[in-house]
């Protein structure tokens, strides 16, 4: 092997999915994963800390995105409506990459630990978005409500985009579901142009 290998990241990544999706996570080594990519260990361990991490890769860069369209909103913009403007943005990131999202929680979803790391995530996210709220003025609890209610939102509307049946685009089903929860709460739902 020579000393750079081309896309060794992605490599990497589509190794561990594909073997994660054939023999369990909890049965995958990083050992094989290398192996499967053509690479060694040593590169997997420059580019993940371990095999965890295949899956929860760019998670602060994603949550940065999603604070970042909220903090720079326009000033004006009620906060649910702030939040709109970074599940917007989660959504545009999200919408390129649907085969791949289903995979991952299909691998999530069938390990405890996994579940566990995710759901911390979300509440690190929520926790950036309280963080983001309070920058724009909003006191609490209203930023902590309502970027907890960010995340309903985004897990409710990224559950149903996963599904098979479901033709949708994502930034078209998180409006939908932030509409909804607004017509429920009998907030004004914004006009769509």
């Amino acid at each position: 092997m020579g000393r750079w290998e081309p896309d060794s990241r992605g490599r990497l990544e589509q190794a561990a999915f594909d073997l994660f999706a054939e023999r369990g996570f909890e049965n995958t080594t990083v050992a094989e994963i290398a192996e499967r990519a053509g690479l060694t260990e040593r590169t997997f361990f420059r580019q993940y800390s371990d095999k965890r991490e295949v899956l929860f890769a760019g998670g602060s860069e994603f949550q940065e995105l999603v604070v970042s369209a909220i903090a720079t909103a326009p000033a004006w913009l009620p906060p649910i409506d702030a939040v709109a403007a970074g599940l917007d943005a989660a959504a545009a990131l999200l919408e390129e990459r649907r085969a791949f999202a289903r995979m991952r929680q299909a691998i999530i979803a069938a390990n405890a630990e996994l579940r566990e790391r995710e759901l911390i995530k979300l509440a690190s996210l929520s926790a950036a978005i309280a963080d983001t709220l309070r920058g724009r003025g909003l006191a609490d609890p209203a930023a902590s409500l309502t970027a907890e209610v960010a995340i309903a939102v985004f897990r409710v509307a990224f559950e149903r985009w996963l599904d098979d049946g479901n033709q949708l685009g994502l930034p078209q089903i998180m409006r939908e579901s932030l509409d909804e929860l607004k017509a429920q709460v009998g907030a004004p739902a914004p006009v769509h142009a």
